[in-house]
C-alpha cells in the first residue's frame, strides 16, 4: 500500500498540532481478536515455553511482569498460566496497513515509528476538526470500528510530550498537555516516564538526587553534559518542553536489521551459514526496494546462556550485492565461531546506510518455533 507524502516546511516557529497513536498491545490485541478462547487471558506472541523471546504480550500478561524481548524461560516463570501463540506478522502487517489509512485520510504528515505507532502533524488537515483532540479521538474511535482494536493517544505541541502523553492513560486512552500546562507537567514527572530515559539511566539519576523534572530543571545545559555526556544537553531541552522535531513522513533508517532465535540451538558452522543466509535475503529485498544499501554488516550471536556477541565489518563502498552481503556474514562467523560454537539466536544488520536519518529498523519476522 502506498500513500501521498508531502514534506513538513511548516516555520518551527509556529504551534503545532501533534499527536501520537500508539495501538494497545498491538499483537496480542490481534491474536485476542482473531481467537475468542485467547480472550481475557494472560498470551504471549512469539516464543514458546522453552524457546525463544516473547514478541509481546497481552495487558493480563503484564500484570504479572511479563514484557516483550523477555526470554520466554522468564515469562513461563513469572505467569505459569501464559499462553504462547505463534506470530502472524502478515496479518498484523494487514491491520497496520488499515490503520494507516485512516491517519492519512487526516494528514499527509504522517510518521510511521513501528508497524503500532506513529506521529501525526494535524496542524493542518484534510478533513475533520481543527481540534487535534477531537481529531484523536475520531482516530481512535474510526480505528476500532475498522479493526476491533483499541488505541491510545497523546497529543500536545511537540512530538517529546505527545509521545509521553500517550503512554499516561494506557490502555484505550488518552491525555493532552497544553503549551501553558507543560511545565508543570514535565516538573511534576518521574524521571523514568521521560522518553528515553531508560532503566539504567534513572537509576543513576536516583542516585545523584534526581527524581523528577524539577530536580532536573535545576541544572544548567553545562552542567547536565558534565553529568550525563552529549545525552544531557537532550535532557536539558525536553525536560523544557523544547523539541523542534518535525513529523517527518520521509524519514530513513540509519540500519536495517533481522534476527531470529531458534527452537534448538545451533552447533554447526554449515548450519549457521544457512540461517544467515535466510536473514541476509530479508535485508537485501529490502534495501533493494528502497535503493539504499548500506558500508557495515554487523553479525549478532547470542549463546545458550544469553551472552550476545557483536562483529561488524565496513568497507569504503556499499555493499550492494546479496552475495557480497552473505559472503560478510560467511566471514564472520567463521572468525567467531570458536568464541560463540553454539547459538540460539543469530541476527544480521547493515548500517552506513547512503541516506541516514531517524532510527533503525528491525525487520518483523516469525520466530522459528516448533
Amino acid at each position: 500500500m502506498k500513500w501521498k507524502r508531502k514534506a513538513n516546511r511548516r516555520p518551527l516557529t509556529e504551534t503545532r498540532k501533534i499527536i501520537h497513536i500508539d495501538m494497545d498491545a498491538f499483537f496480542a490485541s490481534v491474536e485476542q481478536r482473531d481467537n475468542p478462547e485467547l480472550r481475557g487471558k494472560p498470551i504471549a506472541v512469539g516464543g514458546s515455553k522453552m524457546r525463544g523471546v516473547v514478541a509481546a504480550a497481552s495487558y493480563e500478561a503484564r500484570v504479572f511482569g511479563v514484557r516483550s524481548a523477555m526470554p520466554s524461560v522468564t515469562a513461563r516463570r513469572l505467569c505459569p498460566e501464559l499462553i504462547f501463540v505463534k506470530s502472524s506478522f502478515d496479518k498484523y502487517r494487514a491491520v497496520s496497513d488499515q490503520i494507516r489509512e485512516i491517519f492519512y485520510s487526516y494528514t499527509d504528515l504522517v510518521e510511521p515509528l513501528s508497524l503500532d505507532e506513529a506521529y501525526l502533524d494535524v496542524t493542518e488537515t484534510l478533513r475533520g476538526p481543527a481540534s487535534a483532540t477531537l481529531i484523536a479521538q475520531a482516530i481512535r474511535q474510526e480505528i476500532f470500528e475498522v479493526t476491533q482494536l483499541t488505541a491510545s493517544a497523546g497529543v500536545s505541541f511537540n512530538k517529546f510530550l505527545a509521545k509521553v502523553a500517550s503512554d499516561i492513560n494506557k490502555p484505550n486512552g488518552m491525555k493532552v498537555i497544553m503549551p501553558a500546562e507543560a511545565p508543570a507537567f514535565l516538573a511534576a514527572l518521574s524521571v523514568e516516564d521521560f522518553h528515553g530515559i531508560g532503566k539504567v539511566t534513572a537509576a543513576r539519576m536516583h542516585k545523584m538526587g534526581f527524581r523528577t523534572g524539577a530536580d532536573l530543571l535545576k541544572l544548567s545545559e553545562v552542567e547536565m553534559a558534565q553529568r550525563f555526556g552529549k545525552v544531557g544537553r537532550h535532557y536539558y531541552r525536553i525536560v523544557r518542553a523544547l523539541d523542534d522535531r518535525p513529523v517527518n513522513p520521509n524519514r530513513n533508517r540509519k540500519s536495517v536489521g533481522a534476527e531470529r532465535t531458534y527452537s534448538d540451538d545451533i552447533g554447526t558452522l554449515s548450519e549457521m551459514m544457512e540461517k544467515t543466509d535466510w536473514l541476509a535475503e530479508k535485508i537485501h529485498q529490502y534495501l533493494v526496494e528502497r535503493d539504499n544499501f548500506g558500508r557495515t554488516v554487523t553479525l549478532k550471536m547470542k549463546s545458550p546462556e544469553f551472552v550476545i556477541h557483536t562483529r561488524s565489518r565496513s568497507f569504503s563502498g556499499e555493499v550492494r550485492k546479496l552475495d557480497d552481503l552473505k559472503e560478510t556474514a560467511y566471514q564472520l562467523l567463521r572468525e567467531n565461531i570458536d568464541e560463540v560454537p553454539i547459538v540460539r539466536l543469530l541476527g544480521l544488520s547493515v548500517s552506513n546506510l547512503e541516506r541516514e536519518g531517524g532510527e533503525g529498523v528491525q525487520l518483523l519476522l516469525p520466530f522459528e518455533e516448533e
